[in-house]
């Protein structure tokens, strides 16, 4: 009985520790992350529930911030061309949350014990911050472009509009509304 848990427990873990792959397909993720500690798919619902964000823009978040990578980080900057130095954020985890931005999302929720590199905690956090675009910003909870230019710009920089002259942040914006309209389809075709 003891190897049995403990083969169990590894295998869980195991599972926990690497990226999906075929990340491509949101019915594959969702198949590969379903279990009964741990589902995907019941935390992205539950969220799209709570907060009124569609699932397909909350996973294609993820795709485009972390490609659901658990313990994803900025790249270091590079000292003297050469030497690996300070990464250029605080971003870190499925949503690349900054520091300050998820002690935010904790005092407001009451989740002090919410972790970035928890899948459940980074959907909610990826919820609470659309919604929050929707209250400051006005966007729509389906607008998946617009919500990702405030993701990644922050809701002052959005509404200062500098989405408009920022090119980096307009191509993400487009990633992240392509994949959540291929999502959406998929979730279709597999009955999500």
């Amino acid at each position: 009985m003891r190897r049995a848990l403990f083969i169990v427990a590894l295998l869980m873990l195991g599972s926990c520790a690497t990226a999906p792959t075929r990340i491509n397909d949101v019915c594959a993720v969702f198949d590969q992350r379903d279990g009964w500690f741990n589902s995907w798919h019941g935390a992205a619902k539950s969220t799209e529930r709570e907060f009124g964000v569609p699932v397909p823009i909350l996973m294609a978040t993820v795709y485009t911030e972390s490609g659901f990578n658990a313990r994803a980080k900025p790249p270091r900057t590079k000292l003297l061309g050469f030497i690996p130095w300070k990464r250029a954020s605080t971003a870190f985890g499925y949503s690349q949350a900054l520091d300050g931005t998820w002690t935010r999302y904790q005092s407001e929720t009451g989740r002090w014990y919410a972790r970035r590199n928890d899948f459940g905690d980074a959907i909610h956090f990826i919820g609470w911050y659309h919604a929050k675009s929707h209250q400051v910003n006005g966007i729509a909870l389906n607008d998946t472009y617009n919500l990702y230019l405030a993701y990644y710009l922050g809701h002052a920089g959005y509404s200062k509009g500098l989405g408009r002259t920022n090119a980096q942040a307009q191509q993400a914006a487009r990633r992240a509304a392509n994949m959540a309209m291929k999502y959406a389809a998929q979730m279709q075709a597999c009955g999500r």
